[in-house]
């Protein structure tokens, strides 16, 4: 397991077929944390000069050009994406507020909506995301049709696979321009090719390490669109780090995607975001690359699990279409939660969300593993 050798490369570790779900950590992670370490007890006080002047941006500029976006000022971190959840909301002032969003959204977002609908303070649309073949024209006619204050999707489902293809379509279907449009893009961002340029001054964009970035946990981001949410309610010292000196009545905000942040975090998540930023870049691993190198090994443990007439088949997949799902497969079966547990039991990671088991494989999988795993469920 090359460049993985402390996590599943080493002896007896499992067969990790989740990278969706928490992606085993590069090498260069335990440098990158050992560096965390070492520079905070370096600079001391310091510490956060370096962090701001160069950690940070560093971070920034890899972002930006993953997503093509055109300023990385833009993006504000943090860590978690419920932070920022509470962030945006606290921007908004109606009451109830008008959220439109689906019912395939991850819990970070879908439990606090449904705790604030409780109480009355949001007013909430789900447009179901199946069946799928008719979900975006469904969600655009919707967003269309009504004035909201909120549009929430995810670019890749959690829950299926599915990937949004026309994401800018959805954007510009959003009638007012004041309308708050917020992509959860946790499952797409480095794992498929992503180009925000079109829609960057117009849409929030969610995402974090945990998954395909390879960063662990503590590495969340959300890229600011310039005019919207000027002054979050919900807000900590640290935004107002780039506001002009000087005394006024009013709270002072940075103008750039700072005017998100928190207060104190742990940046240690940043070093290793950018040590396996700059690792990837090493070994020439673009998103395309990697997406283009898993492609094959789901064919190939496609093709297996059919001819071993076990647990799973192809036909049980939720999208069968590649060009439009996110890097994990979704099987549909009563079954999910038991095959995991079994799977577990031969020391094979895998998860399930209800009735759906899924399975995603990554760079550090070769064609024995797929082969393996087929067999096991073969077997089952």
């Amino acid at each position: 397991m090359k460049g993985f050798s402390s996590s599943i490369g080493r002896p007896g570790a499992p067969l990790h077929a989740a990278a969706h779900s928490h992606h085993p950590w590069p090498d260069v992670t335990f440098d990158a944390q050992q560096k965390a370490w070492g520079d905070a007890a370096r600079l001391l006080d310091r510490k956060w000069d370096h962090v701001f002047a160069d950690v940070i941006p560093s971070a920034q500029g890899h972002i930006a050009r993953l997503l093509s976006l055109p300023d990385p000022s833009s993006i504000a971190f943090g860590p978690n994406t419920h932070g920022f959840v509470l962030r945006l909301l606290s921007c908004l002032a109606a009451r109830p507020i008008r959220i439109l969003t689906t019912d395939s959204e991850f819990m970070s977002f879908a439990r606090q909506i449904a705790r604030l609908e409780e109480d009355g303070l949001v007013a909430v649309t789900r447009v179901p995301t199946e069946a799928f073949e008719s979900f975006e024209r469904r969600f655009r006619e919707t967003a269309h049709a009504s004035t909201f204050d909120l549009v929430f999707f995810s670019h890749v489902f959690f829950n299926s696979g599915y990937a949004v293809q026309d994401v800018d379509a959805i954007v510009g279907a959003v009638r007012d321009p004041g309308t708050f449009v917020v992509i959860d893009g946790y499952h797409a961002f480095m794992a498929i090719p992503v180009d925000l340029s079109p829609i960057a001054s117009r849409a929030f964009y969610l995402a974090g390490g945990y998954k395909y970035a390879m960063a662990g946990e503590g590495a969340c981001f959300l890229h600011c669109p310039p005019g919207y949410g000027a002054r979050p309610r919900d807000t900590g010292w640290y935004a107002g780090f780039g506001a002009l000196e000087g005394g006024g009545a009013l709270t002072a905000y940075a103008t750039d995607g700072s005017r998100f942040l928190g207060a104190t975090f742990d940046v240690s998540a940043l070093y290793r975001f950018n040590a396996v930023q700059d690792w990837l870049a090493r070994g020439d691993n673009s998103v395309a690359s990697m997406l283009a190198y898993v492609r094959g090994l789901e064919r190939r443990f496609l093709a297996e699990i059919d001819r071993g007439n076990g647990a799973i088949h192809s036909g049980m997949l939720t999208i069968a279409d590649e060009q439009r799902r996110g890097r994990f497969l979704a099987f549909r079966t009563p079954r999910a939660g038991d095959i995991a547990a079994l799977l577990a039991q031969k020391n094979v990671i895998v998860d399930h969300r209800d009735d759906r088991l899924r399975i995603g494989f990554g760079i550090y999988h070769g064609a024995e593993d797929v082969i393996r795993l087929a067999r096991l469920l073969s077997a089952d």
